[in-house]
């Protein structure tokens, strides 16, 4: 039997069905929003999974970009692997969700969420998670939910409930909130430095919509909801409990000690050995150990709930000792290596042209990035050797909240006309490398000359929360903190405020009071972490690196820009081959030049000035003479733009051979006199020797301004070397270029030779007088032939 649910929330409805699609899972659901709607089922096995001490839970976000009515761009037209924005979604929904489960459960859970529709006005992911915890909720596998999600944004001073992808390009942050109806389970956010007490209101304020979406939730399971599966947690043995803690009751100040990760790990496991060994023949060896690890969790929280001590010695707000380094790398764009205890990662940055920018193939309607933050976690980093793969979710999800973390503050293209992308290794690994790939990569940055708006540090907030509510906030986790406590809270931001947050819990929730410390004792932290970045280095270098290429940015009529391309790309591909520059194009006529060197990007400049230039009748110019006729010389004055000079125009005088006067490749000065009805250039030698009247700011000499003629001179000849520049040479403006910082070579893109058109007859001059080369037709591919 189909049943439909509905809630108006944020303005539109919120729609859930359930009955019609998925039969065979154990609880599926249909849920809309707007013209987004996504299929979200939860099955279950019927036995638990042997030799697992953990919850086998798997959440799956498919993107189906027939949703959006598009076609894969892969090879295959198909969807592959997840994207991020995929990986990314789905762990929005997981970690809300995996707190929610009965502790000891060992069944193998799955959850897909399958998005069917996307109107690329509502975001599917906080969706996704509605439909995922009312797929459990009314199916037959224990969970303490429902659990619901909103998006909240904060513009002109409001808050605004699942803001719109396009209000969203207007707000000062994009905040995910999820939670039970008596808690908050998770926060995800990225904020342009908006302050802590704003940022507790948006919580509180998506929240109070959760609650509603929530009741609509607990209707569903009154009216449809299955039995759930029998299951027992296992009991701990009280008499091997007592047996565990009476012999670590003279050794744990041993491992409270052993303040470093290496030795206090190498403390426990001798410890394993020896417990095992002693206890093992009156007890199970497994129920001993299992009693061990918890009565050593048990006891690191009563330190720190009862005395305020940590793991590693460190008060509550303590914060691990930091050294920070910039300028490792002699050749990269730039570097950074910021260290927190035994936590330390090394950023590198590097800088490219914007064809490099990164292409989107998702529900989203963003299509590009220019800004990139990745992260990878060897094995070494934490001693441990294991194979080396493709990035887990885990390194997805920590290099995007680090690139969430520093989008705000990165210049606009306008501004800095590259594609920027920054990796963060870590190179050791004792908890918060995430937040540590956040200063290294502004670091990085500074290092690099990219001029961003301002520093940013984040740093890993923890909780340990005791069974009579009793609390406390940890500031700066370390691995072991985390693994044994209640809460990962990370926080990011400036001086100014929050530009990133994420909160993973363990617990059932956790209340705004707690949220309210915790970003206040992060707001602390951070600020000192800033301070210590400070004194390497206060703000970005003013130049680049003399290895990272070169931009300039200038400006071309929309009508040119077929001129540029040429047919097939045959111009902008010789240009790329003759003077090595990147050249990316834009449809509002903005041409990106990037090179190394700025000889070759100024001649790439040249070059396309050149090309959408129009001749201009009185103008002098610098030719070159392409070819020789019996009646004449062609001279190229603009790139691709050639015109001829009549034998009679050559010279002051009658000239008895073109050759007399010229060769091809000579540079000489002419004026354009005509262009004809057709485009015919006609142009004059004479007129500039002269001094015929040309446009004002040119400086062209009469005969009076020369005086006479030098003894012995040529025919023909000009002053100084012959073809050499004289007065009134036009050097090549540059003008609008817009310079800024390197592009990169385009070694990948095949350049053919320019084609000269064949002779043709031209009116009045004879037959067999070339035209000047046909303007190439508007069209053709643009960003440099990607």
């Amino acid at each position: 039997m189909v049943r439909t649910y509905e809630l108006t929330i944020g303005g539109r409805t919120l729609t859930i069905e359930t009955g019609k699609l998925a039969g065979q899972a154990n609880g599926a659901v249909m849920a809309r929003y707007g013209d987004t709607v996504v299929l979200a089922t939860a099955t279950a096995s019927d036995q638990p999974r042997e030799g697992v001490d953990f919850l086998p839970l798997t959440v799956d976000y498919e993107e189906r970009l027939y949703a959006a009515g598009k076609i894969p761009g892969s090879w295959f037209r198909r969807e592959g692997r997840p994207s991020t924005e995929a990986i990314l979604a789905a762990r929005l929904t997981d970690r809300p969700l995996r707190p929610l489960f009965p502790k000891g459960f060992r069944n193998d859970i799955q959850v897909i969420i399958t998005v069917l529709s996307a109107d690329q006005e509502n975001d599917p992911d906080t969706l996704g998670t509605i439909a995922a915890s009312a797929a459990l909720s009314i199916s037959d596998i224990p969970f303490a939910g429902p659990v619901s999600s909103v998006r909240v944004g904060y513009i002109d001073g409001e808050y605004v409930l699942n803001p719109t992808f396009s209000q969203l390009d207007e707000s000062s942050m994009d905040l995910v909130v999820a939670g039970t109806r008596d808690a908050i389970m998770m926060v995800e956010a990225g904020a342009a430095e908006v302050p802590e007490d704003i940022m507790l209101g948006a919580i509180e304020f998506g929240q109070r919509a959760n609650v509603e979406i929530i009741a609509l939730q607990e209707e569903m399971v009154r009216e449809l909801g299955k039995p759930k599966m029998a299951f027992t947690p296992p009991a701990d043995d009280e008499e091997v409990a007592r047996a565990v803690g009476a012999w670590l009751d003279s050794r744990f100040d041993r491992i409270l000690a052993a303040h470093e990760k290496a030795e206090r790990e190498h403390v426990l496991d001798e410890f394993r050995r020896e417990i095992a060994a002693d206890l093992g023949e009156s007890y199970d060896q497994a129920a001993v150990l299992r009693a061990f690890e918890s009565q050593f969790k048990q006891r690191v929280r009563e330190n720190i709930l009862q005395r305020g001590l940590r793991p590693d010695g460190r008060g509550p707000k303590e914060i691990r000792p930091i050294t920070v380094e910039v300028g490792l790398l002699p050749r990269t764009h730039g570097s950074g290596l910021f260290q927190r205890g035994q936590t330390q990662v090394m950023t590198i940055a590097t800088l490219g042209s914007i064809g490099e920018e990164q292409r989107l193939d998702t529900l989203s309607p963003e299509e590009t990035k220019r800004f990139l933050h990745h992260y990878n976690f060897p094995p070494f980093s934490v001693g441990e050797v294991r194979r080396i793969g493709s990035p887990g979710r885990r390194e997805i999800g920590h290099g995007a909240l680090a690139e969430r973390a520093l989008e705000p503050m990165i210049p606009a293209v306008e501004e800095f006309p590259y594609t920027i992308r920054l990796v963060s290794e870590v190179l050791s690994s004792n908890g918060s490398t995430s937040m540590a790939s956040v200063c290294g990569s502004t670091l990085a940055l500074m290092d690099a000359g990219v001029p961003i708006k301002g520093s940013v540090a984040g740093v890993a907030m923890g909780l340990v929360m005791g069974e009579d509510g009793a609390y406390q906030v940890l500031t700066d986790i370390a691995g072991i903190e985390d693994a044994l406590g209640d809460m990962d809270f990370k926080v990011a931001g400036t001086e100014t405020g929050v530009t990133a947050l994420q909160m993973d819990i363990k617990i059932k929730g956790i209340t705004p009071e707690i949220m309210a410390r915790a970003l206040e004792q992060a707001r602390e932290g951070r600020l000192f972490i800033l301070g210590k970045m400070r004194e390497v280095i206060a703000e970005p270098r003013a130049e680049l690196s003399r290895y990272a290429p070169r931009m300039y940015r200038i400006n071309i009529p929309v009508d040119k820009i077929g001129a540029v391309i040429g047919p097939g790309g045959r111009v902008i591909r010789s240009i790329i081959e003759e003077t090595k520059a990147s050249i990316d194009i834009e449809d509002d006529g903005t041409v990106f030049i990037g090179s190394p060197s700025e000889e070759s990007a100024r001649r790439a400049i040249e070059i396309i000035e050149g090309l959408t230039k129009e001749a201009e009748v009185g103008q002098i110019y610098t030719g070159k003479v392409t070819r020789i006729v019996p009646f004449g010389a062609f001279v190229e004055i603009l790139p691709g733009k050639e015109g001829l000079v009549h034998i009679s125009e050559l010279a002051d005088y009658r000239v008895p051979s073109v050759e007399d006067v010229v060769k091809v490749g000579d540079e000489i000065m002419v004026m354009v006199t005509e262009i004809d009805s057709l485009g015919r250039i006609n142009l004059s030698r004479r007129a500039v020797l002269e001094g015929e009247t040309a446009p004002e700011g040119v400086a062209a000499r009469s005969r009076e301004a020369r005086g006479p003629r030098p003894e012995g001179r040529r025919p023909g000849g000009g002053f100084g070397p012959r073809g050499g520049p004289g007065p009134g040479v036009r050097e090549p403006s540059g003008r609008g270029n817009g310079r800024g910082t390197p592009g990169v070579d385009r070694p990948d893109v095949v350049s053919r030779p320019r084609r000269r058109p064949r002779p043709q007859g031209r009116e009045g001059q004879g037959p067999g007088t070339p035209l000047p080369p046909p303007r190439p037709p508007f069209g053709g591919p643009r960003r440099g032939m990607r």
